[in-house]
């Protein structure tokens, strides 16, 4: 399993616009890729490519959250995705 904590940099956290960039990217790749707070245990991460579930997560900026995925590619799909979530897509 690969791992990798991100800061959401967004000035609105990870909501509207920030959730609907980040859940369609984690929705291109092939893999099963989940997030979760900083702290939360494992199980009770989300399906990464979720809207619903992101929104539902109500991370801020600021806060670190966890990126988990299994397989082929998952380092750089982690990669990618932590970077969106280290930008802050409010400035744009």
């Amino acid at each position: 399993m690969t791992e990798r904590n991100a800061t959401i940099a967004s000035r609105v956290g990870l909501h509207a616009r920030p959730a609907a960039i980040f859940a369609e990217a984690a929705g291109e790749f092939d893999l099963d890729i989940t997030i979760a707070r900083l702290g939360e245990p494992e199980d009770e991460a989300m399906d990464a490519a979720s809207i619903l579930s992101l929104m539902s997560l109500g991370a801020s900026h600021g806060e670190v959250v966890v990126l988990r995925a299994d397989g082929d590619g998952a380092d750089a799909a982690l990669d990618r995705l932590v970077q969106i979530l280290e930008t802050d897509h409010d400035a744009e």
